[in-house]
């Protein structure tokens, strides 16, 4: 297992300072001639905080990569400090042969909707073959693998469990080891920081696409350490490199480090939404709505039988940290032509990040509607009901204790050595102070 540390860069490519002026003056005078526009630079401004593992890997690609047959594993949220999609850069990097993309759930140009099937493809703008990770095949085939040299995986995760890259991470290092091919984990943020981690560990017994690994709903690792926690504690064997960091420290989120927030999947739009999601996406399971088809989803909890008001007034009384509430009306799903149903609910927005206890708030709020609206609240909807919520949280003693009356404390009190258990074995995995 490898952590790739840069070095000097590529030194024979970059101009001094006076020849990069001369050429952009004589670009620009080209452009004025011919009347055309000319190929868009980096936008000027001030460096990012943190640079990225793709902006690093850029400068000084490592050994295991450099004059090799690689296939990429990305999405929209691939980019550099300037925006620029990683498919392009590594079509473009001379140092590598990019000849392959693998799309995760929502497509590598995150032209799929949540939950539909990715097929493959050929990617429009390079001419490369698109290999499917989310419809009847999730892991890399051999077929897929088959004449490269290396697998590269950039994507910006979101720091909950039940979010599915990580286990799109998991399956291609899985057959990434079993081909004896390298695998190259480009780091980025966890944008909830490396401090904050909650929830329950996950119970093998509920392993699925949304929780392969014994890990808390909200672990507190970057993707890399992610990587290298699964890799050592999990047997999986991968030859794993990851390529760091610059400038990230684990109490930072995302919003401070500079660094441009590109929506993950087509329901996480900004960063906000990131920071209640591991509180709203669980609820999203059950018969209650989160606003997912509105212009704030995942950042409003309610349904067709809520009152904004009694809700309202029952959660502020149990004086969950670090949140405010604001009475709101939404419309949702199913669509039709006069409209969807109408919910009624709170907007959540967290007012104080060192007082934010995302999964003791999912419980207060789930407790709250359960006792408002015993008659009403189910534990879902459907035939998945309610075996979607349980796997969301890696355990059916959530809902169960809930169910039965048990206080949010309880719950939590129950969860609490599992979480100890895990703080300490992920320790020798951190690359980050």
């Amino acid at each position: 297992m490898t952590v790739h540390r840069p070095s000097a860069g590529r030194g024979v490519r970059t101009l001094s300072t006076a020849l990069r002026v001369l050429a952009l003056l004589l670009a620009a005078v080209v452009v004025i001639l011919n009347g055309a526009s000319a190929q868009p630079s980096p936008p000027a401004g001030p460096a990012p905080a943190v640079r990225t593992g793709l902006d690093v890997f850029l400068q000084n690609p490592p050994e295991v990569v450099r004059g090799k047959r690689v296939g990429l594993i990305t999405n929209p949220s691939g980019v550099d400090a300037h925006l620029r999609s990683s498919v392009d850069l590594l079509a473009a990097d001379r140092d590598i042969r990019l000849v392959a993309l693998f799309g995760p759930e929502h497509g590598v140009r995150g032209d799929q909707g949540g939950g539909s099937a990715v097929a493959n493809s050929v990617d429009p703008k390079t001419g490369l073959p698109v290999y499917s990770l989310y419809g009847p095949t999730r892991k890399p085939t051999p077929a897929m693998l088959r004449g490269l040299d290396a697998l590269v995986f950039d994507i910006q995760d979101v720091g909950a469990r039940f979010y599915t890259y990580t286990s799109t991470l998991a399956l291609a290092m899985q057959a990434a080891a079993a081909q004896g091919i390298p695998i190259v984990v480009l780091d980025r943020p966890d944008p909830l920081s490396g401090d904050l981690v909650a929830g329950p560990v996950l119970d093998a017994r509920w392993a699925s696409f949304i929780g392969m690994y014994p890990v808390p709903v909200v672990y507190g690792m970057t993707i890399g350490e992610y990587a290298r926690f699964i890799n050592g504690e999990f047997g999986i064997g991968a030859n794993l490199t990851v390529v760091g960091l610059e400038g990230w420290r684990r109490a930072m989120w995302f919003d401070q480090t500079g660094l441009p927030w590109v929506m993950t999947s087509p329901g996480i739009p900004h960063f906000r939404t990131v920071v209640v999601y591991p509180v709203t996406g669980p609820i999203g399971d059950t018969n209650l709505s989160v606003g997912t088809l509105t212009t704030e989803p995942f950042e409003l909890v309610g349904g067709t039988f809520i009152q904004p008001w009694r809700l309202l007034a029952a959660l502020e009384a149990r004086r969950p940290g670090g949140t405010a509430f604001r009475e709101t009306y939404w419309r949702g799903e199913p669509w039709t032509a006069t409209g969807g149903p109408e919910y009624s609910g709170l907007e959540l927005r967290i007012t104080d990040r060192s007082a934010y206890r995302p999964l003791e708030l999912m419980l207060q709020i789930l407790a709250t509607v359960h006792q408002l609206y015993p008659g009403k609240f189910r534990w879902g909807t459907g035939a998945t009901a309610p075996y979607t919520f349980d796997l969301d949280m890696g355990t059916d003693q959530v809902r169960i204790g809930l169910a039965s009356g048990e206080t949010p404390e309880q719950i939590e009190q129950a969860w609490e050595p599992g979480l100890a258990r895990f703080l300490k074995a992920r320790e020798k995995y951190l690359l980050y102070r």
